[in-house]
């Protein structure tokens, strides 16, 4: 065998490790979320389960609100994040007793679903729809 293609192999030996730690990586996230937790219940389930209690309190514009403020997620995580985020807007909803889902509880949720880090993305977005984000400053950690 010469020297280049042994370094091709080597090379592609590395990436092939690099690509299965990164995939493995968020299957272990996905399986642990899946884990059942003291309550017997996994946050997966959690999710699933403000979501289909939740599902007739919101309207199409509501839906489309959440998908604007999800714009910025790559779109192969998208669906992912917005379960996440649509199950906290719905345990928000179910506890505060809502009728119909509001501006605010969607904001609130989005909040306290996303990473502090992320919050910038979300004060941007509501600057251009030219939302106030005042009464959310205690929350936002920009």
């Amino acid at each position: 065998m010469n020297l280049g293609f042994s370094l091709f192999i080597i090379g592609w030996i590395l990436i092939m490790i690099v690509l299965m730690g990164i995939g493995g990586f968020f299957m272990f996230r996905k399986f642990l979320k899946r884990m059942p937790k003291e309550d017997g219940i996994s946050t997966i389930d959690w999710e699933e389960f403000y979501i289909e209690k939740t599902r007739q309190l919101w309207s199409e514009d509501q839906k489309i609100f959440l998908e604007e403020l999800t714009s910025p997620v790559p779109e192969l995580f998208r669906d992912v994040a917005q379960q996440r985020i649509a199950g906290e807007i719905g345990r928000l909803a179910l506890e505060r007793r809502l009728r119909h889902m509001t501006q605010d509880t969607i904001i609130e949720g989005y909040i306290l679903a996303t990473p502090k880090r992320d919050h910038k993305f979300l004060v941007k977005k509501l600057k251009e729809k030219e939302i106030d984000t005042a009464p959310y400053e205690e929350l936002l950690e920009v």
